[in-house]
């Protein structure tokens, strides 16, 4: 067991399946792709264990918390340490977190973006820690996401052969 997966074990953690999204669903992409020493994680959104997308939906501000939308943004890293595992084989090749872009379906006026997607950056770092999971970050709010999720979430990664 790689080191990576011992600790999301110690912390009672575990990456999501692949997204189960409704049927018929076409996704003309995929959702890491590795060039060089670099994976790219396409947006990643909050799942359930098995795949399917968690709830709660909607905005941030109207329909959820800021704490719930939080929680949504874990939920998105242990999504995408998901398809990073299957895509690398092992979360130990991943050498940095370089960068991230949060984005949170928010209400109109509300404004609480960097507080949401820090459930994502937190994660990340606890799980990393400062050396490797500190990242540069951009947190936007915007008007909607696929499927009324609240958070979508993509990132750059350095990683080792």
């Amino acid at each position: 067991m790689s080191s990576i997966e011992a600790r999301l074990r110690e912390l009672g953690l575990t990456p999501s399946a692949p997204f189960q999204g409704p049927p018929g669903l076409r996704l003309p992409f995929t959702s890491v792709r590795v060039r060089g020493n670099r994976a790219y994680a396409a947006g990643h959104l909050p799942l359930n264990p098995d795949g399917s997308l968690a709830s709660p939906l909607g905005k941030i501000g109207l329909d959820l918390s800021i704490e719930q939308g939080a929680q949504a943004a874990r939920l998105v890293a242990l999504a995408m340490l998901g398809s990073l595992q299957r895509e690398l084989g092992d979360l130990d090749r991943i050498t940095s977190w370089l960068r991230v872009l949060g984005m949170a379906n928010m209400a109109p006026g509300f404004n609480q973006t960097s507080a949401v997607i820090n459930g994502f950056s937190e994660l990340i770092v606890e799980v990393f820690g400062e050396e490797a999971g500190i990242h540069a970050r951009s947190a936007i709010g915007v008007a909607e996401l696929p499927f009324n999720v609240p958070v979508e979430i993509e990132a750059e990664v350095e990683i080792r052969p």
